[in-house]
């Protein structure tokens, strides 16, 4: 019987998982220890950009976006300026019909008058700062509609664009703007390769996504560029943003709901997703440290 032994110990040894695979499992098992510290529940997607794996935690469960869904917003605003229905120098006008509360300064702005904006402008505020007055603007030069249309073009079917910022009316109604963490590192992921819009445009919208600091950037060394939107409303935090690792940039999508009032998964996720990839990027396929 030592023939068969021999021939089938090729076939075992094949069956066996790779170190890199053993790797990926104890991330995920570190992740699943941040779970348990919550009050409540997670999501991560954790997206290799050179070679386009995926791993995470909950990876199609559907979670609330809170400011995070600013990123579609913000694609749907840059493709209907390149097929001419909008232009992004051209003023738009902000009235007091336009105050909503939460983030942004506008809201303060607005006090003293109408004032007169740029449509770039209202971008780079809706992006680096969370401006709920002019992402609500967007949303009308744009259409809530068009926003839903171009996610399901991008193939991001679980992605909804369901309400304007601060309607508590339309969130107790459960009309909550949702996503995934597999879709949101999908749209990350395509943005990164320029394939949203265009190459330029993406460029642009990644040039206003590193403006952006918070949990991912405060996690990642400083010298390491991150493009990312945070969002968060009581219970909830996410942030979906590319960390630009050298030889082994990623997209890491965060989504934590149902948390306590201290809870932030944010910073302890990015650290560990961040020593994953550092490890594949210092080393061989085998775990050998050669750079």
């Amino acid at each position: 019987m030592r023939w068969m032994a021999w021939l089938l110990a090729p076939a075992a040894l094949w069956s066996q998982p790779t170190v890199t695979e053993l790797l990926e499992k104890r991330t995920l098992e570190a992740l699943a220890g941040v779970e348990r510290s919550l009050e409540g529940v997670l999501g991560v997607a954790a997206l290799d950009l050179d070679t386009g794996w995926m791993f995470g935690h909950n990876l199609d469960t559907v979670f609330p976006q809170a400011s995070s869904i600013k990123i579609p917003v913000m694609v749907e605003v840059f493709r209907a300026a390149r097929a001419g229905r909008i232009r992004l120098e051209e003023r738009v006008r902000l009235g007091p019909e336009d105050v909503v509360g939460g983030s942004g300064k506008l809201r303060q702005e607005l006090k003293r008058g109408p004032l007169e904006i740029t449509v770039r402008e209202l971008i780079e505020r809706m992006i680096r700062d969370s401006d709920n007055v002019a992402t609500n603007r967007l949303i009308s030069l744009v259409g809530m509609e068009e926003v839903n249309r171009t996610l399901d073009g991008l193939g991001l079917f679980a992605t909804r664009l369901r309400r304007r910022m601060m309607d508590s009316v339309a969130a107790t109604r459960d009309e909550e703007n949702v996503s995934t963490p597999r879709e949101m590192a999908r749209l990350a992921e395509m943005l990164y390769h320029g394939r949203v819009v265009d190459e330029e445009a993406c460029r642009r919208m990644l040039t206003v996504l590193k403006t952006v600091e918070a949990g991912i950037r405060k996690a990642v060394p400083r010298e390491v560029p991150v493009a990312s939107k945070p969002g968060s409303v009581p219970g909830v935090r996410c942030e979906t943003g590319i960390v630009f690792l050298p030889g082994r940039p990623f997209v890491l999508s965060v989504m934590g709901t149902f948390l306590g009032d201290k809870d932030d998964p944010i910073e302890p996720v990015t650290r560990i997703v961040y020593a994953h990839f550092e490890r594949l990027a210092r080393s061989n396929r085998y775990g050998h440290r050669v750079r």
